[in-house]
């Protein structure tokens, strides 16, 4: 039997003694069907079980399989994701002080919670989280309180994960509490049925700490609103980095030529780029670039943001992740005739794990999945009777920065409105190793820090959509929840809930379907939404999205609903913050998995999703197809460059998959990903810095990222630029081309050069690291790529692999209740 919690606190049961228990009757389970796999698992304590890790292995026996899972690997390397407990003990019953609540634990100790009602599994919820995350909550609560002030600066998630400790002001939990309540409230009666909730929820977390004799505070509706700003500012957000982007707009024009200078930054840009992959092939225009003037944008003089404004915006659009994907197919697309679906949010890799799984019972509802702190009783990700959902970063552009004017020499009044104004101070509490933790905020919000335009001196304040109302992004998770979402319809109506920024992805036994979500707004026509906006008032934003604008879709003519965080529609305008949706992107490696068949069934999807997850986007992707035709067939600098470019086109033909099947700690591509490793960025600086200059090439790096690779899960270091210029330097024909020739300014003679010698440059480097100048007894080290579990806490590492880690589900459903909306 696995590890049980403590003696006293459980009843072991047999299966027997568990039928035997009174009981809400069960609902008829639809799903034909229903996996799951958590890679951090159920367990959260310090002292972690052998069995905290059964998961983890689990994980990690997928990933070596790359595209050749079979059924019997579905059921080998995931678990049930079935409503109760059948085949999953042994169990065991803990005892908890509330009559009606029942919480049964299986083999992987997650719990089966049956109440009597919502409030009661709101309860239950509340005292799993503080039973199951303990160290997490201890380590979160307070520095969410930063995410929920947008507190400049400040990594609220990294103070989690560096286990650094906050103290709250009373300041911050007034303003958190009146603002976050007061959205609540503005729902009606949907917002005061979640209130309930939370405070039942809080209620149970206290509960548990009456019953451990805990020490720690009890914990408040506070806790609750800050944790769920936490996931908003990582996950849910887009934008708000139009400062930097805009001094670099400066610099170009003060390099190039006013004209120029635009146009290179209009590239750089890719605003709406038709050559981008897209989830959605209708148009849904959003956030177009004026034709005309834009007298309500600033464009902010380069190098002139202070320090501590560079790094608080710097800071921010670190927070922001986009690492989750979702493969779901139609009926027509699948050997069962009914919808397949399989995905999961990509959250990074911790113990104890951000998510946490339940099963929740009571009369009208069953769901079961992944559970995030501060999640009030709901479900994050998961399923119910009927129909599964999943979430990834949309990234859309909910946050903009705005350019004070500062009046009567003072950096703490501001105009607005036509008359000077008096700064907010607000004092958000203290970070113990580093001393109080004080700020400014205008009427859009804090303030960043200083900066000069046309040589004038202003402040830089940031606004975000969903300040003040973050947990209302809990109403669309309580009708999943709840199992008010029937069908398509009230599944659009659940999710254009959301103030936060999300691709939710739906399947049921007919229907698929995807709604882009978030409070976007409206900004004036005025304004180009990739600069800072004039603070003075006459440019506010002017309302948002309608719902029927947002990207959304069923059952496509493609029979194929694909995203891994690129753009969800063609025409939607890509958030300031994000340059990256360009040519290419890692979703092309998803849609050639899936593309390799017509129709699929739940293996061949997930062998879809597992290849792709170890693959080498910068090989497998189109942008070896522009190094190819840029250097076939011509001379190279050296025989070893050579043989590195007849390494990395046979890496190609293979798969360009980065696996080490056998655990002798080398990937089995041998010297292929290390070469393209360093060959990499040696190669993007070649082909941007003819135009931009080796000094505006270093900004850019700062706003896009030195290379594209593992570490960024293959995402930025500006490989767009590098793959849609090379291509279209050698014939390629784009729908959005560039107005601007980078690699050897246009010259295809020059370009080559330049590029057979930053291969050569790389190899040199490696030959002296190595030893040896033949790339042939070069190999790549896998074990600096293994997952280690954050903080350190948890030992057991795992193959590096780019997949879903909060949750992956892998499901499908043959039936469905009467009720269809």
């Amino acid at each position: 039997m696995r590890r049980c919690p403590p003696a006293g606190r459980v009843l072991a049961l047999s299966a027997a003694a568990l039928l035997s228990l009174p009981a809400v009757a069960s609902a008829k389970d639809y799903a034909g069907t229903a996996l799951n796999v958590i890679p951090s698992g159920q367990w959260g304590g310090i002292g972690a079980p052998p069995a905290s890790s059964d998961q983890a292995r689990m994980y990690d026996g997928l990933t070596p399989l790359f595209d050749q899972v079979t059924d019997g690997d579905l059921t080998k390397y995931f678990k049930p994701e079935t409503f109760g407990t059948a085949g999953q003990c042994p169990c065991t019953e803990e005892k908890v002080p509330r009559k009606g609540v029942r919480i049964v634990r299986d083999a992987q100790n997650v719990p089966h919670v049956t109440g009597r009602n919502r409030i009661d599994l709101d309860w239950a919820a509340g005292w799993i989280l503080v039973q199951d995350r303990a160290l997490l909550l201890a380590a979160g609560r307070y520095p969410a309180r930063f995410a929920a002030l947008d507190a400049p600066g400040i990594s609220a998630f990294g103070l989690v994960t560096t286990l650094t400790a906050v103290k709250p002001s009373a300041q911050a939990d007034k303003i958190i509490d009146r603002e976050q309540t007061s959205a609540l409230l503005r729902r009606g009666a949907e917002g005061r049925a979640l209130l309930r909730d939370v405070d039942a929820y809080v209620a149970g977390m206290n509960a548990r700490l009456r019953f451990e004799g805990s020490s720690v505070e009890p914990y408040t509706r506070v806790d609750v609103y800050s944790l769920n700003a936490l996931a908003g500012q990582i996950f849910g957000q887009g934008g708000g980095d139009e400062t930097r982007r805009a001094m670099l707009l400066d610099g170009l024009r003060k390099k190039l030529g006013t004209e120029k200078g635009t146009q290179v930054w209009n590239d750089l840009s890719e605003h709406v780029d038709d050559d981008t992959p897209v989830t959605i092939s209708k148009r849904f225009p959003y956030e177009q670039v004026p034709a005309g003037r834009t007298p309500g944008s600033v464009v902010v003089d380069n190098g002139s943001m202070t320090q501590a404004g560079v790094a608080a915006t710097a800071n921010a659009t670190r927070a922001h992740r986009n690492m989750s994907n979702f493969l779901i197919l139609s009926a027509n697309r699948s050997t069962t005739g009914h919808p397949l679906f399989v995905g999961g949010p990509q959250i990074g890799y911790f113990y104890p794990g951000l998510t946490l799984e339940m099963d929740l019972k009571a009369p009208g509802i069953e769901a079961r999945g992944a559970a995030m702190p501060g999640g009030a009783g709901n479900i994050l990700i998961g399923r119910g009777q009927d129909f599964a959902w999943s979430l990834t970063s949309a990234g859309s552009d909910t946050n903009d920065q705005f350019v004070e004017t500062l009046c009567g020499g003072s950096d703490t009044k501001y105009r607005y409105k036509g008359r000077c104004r008096a700064m907010e101070r607000i004092n958000a509490g203290t970070i113990l190793t580093r001393g109080p933790v004080v700020f400014y905020r205008t009427v859009h919000g804090p303030v960043l820090g200083y900066a000069r335009a046309g040589g004038k001196r202003v402040a830089i304040s940031f606004k975000r959509s969903s300040y003040g109302q973050d947990i209302a992004w809990q109403i669309a998770f309580k009708r999943f929840t709840d199992g008010t979402v029937t069908g398509v319809r009230s599944f659009y109506d659940a999710a254009a809930t959301s103030p936060f920024t999300f691709n939710v992805g739906y399947a049921d036994d007919k229907d698929i379907a995807m709604y882009s979500t978030g409070a976007l707004p409206l900004r004036d026509k005025r304004v180009d939404p990739r600069l800072p906006t004039k603070g003075t008032g006459e440019y506010e934003w002017k309302g948002w999205l309608a719902a029927k604008d947002h990207p959304h879709v069923a059952n496509p003519k493609s029979g194929a609903l694909i995203n891994w965080n690129n753009k969800p529609a063609a025409g939607f305008g890509s958030a300031d913050d994000n340059w990256e949706q360009g040519s290419t992107q890692r979703v092309a490696m998803l849609r050639a998995g899936i593309a390799k068949r017509e129709k699929h069934d739940l293996a061949s999807v997930t062998s879809a999703m597992n290849a792709a997850a170890t693959q080498d986007l910068r090989v497998q992707g189109p942008l070896l197809d522009g190094v190819h035709a840029l250097l076939a067939n011509t001379p190279a600098p050296s025989w070893r460059a050579q043989r590195m470019y007849d390494l990395l086109r046979a890496w190609r033909a293979s798969g360009s998959s980065r696996l080490d099947r056998d655990l002798n700690g080398l990937m089995d591509a041998g010297a292929a990903p290390v070469i393209m490793d360093t060959f990499y960025p040696l190669l993007a600086d070649a082909v941007l810095t003819p135009v931009l200059g080796a000094d505006l090439n270093t900004q850019l790096i700062g706003l896009a990222g030195r290379t594209n690779a593992t570490t960024s899960g293959f995402t930025g270091g500006r490989i767009n630029y590098v793959d849609k210029d090379l291509r279209a330097l050698t014939g390629t024909r784009f729908r959005s081309p560039f107005a601007t020739r980078f690699c050897g300014g246009g010259d295809l003679a020059a370009c080559r050069a330049s590029v057979w010698s930053a291969l050569d440059q790389a190899g040199a480097a490696l030959a002296a690291a190595r030893g040896s100048e033949d790339p042939d007894t070069w190999t790549s080290d896998a074990t600096a790529e293994r997952i280690r579990f954050a903080p350190g806490i948890f030992t057991t590492t795992i193959r590096y692999t780019n997949r879903p880690s909060g949750i992956q589900q892998v499901i499908s459903f043959d039936g469905h209740r009467k009720q269809r909306k």
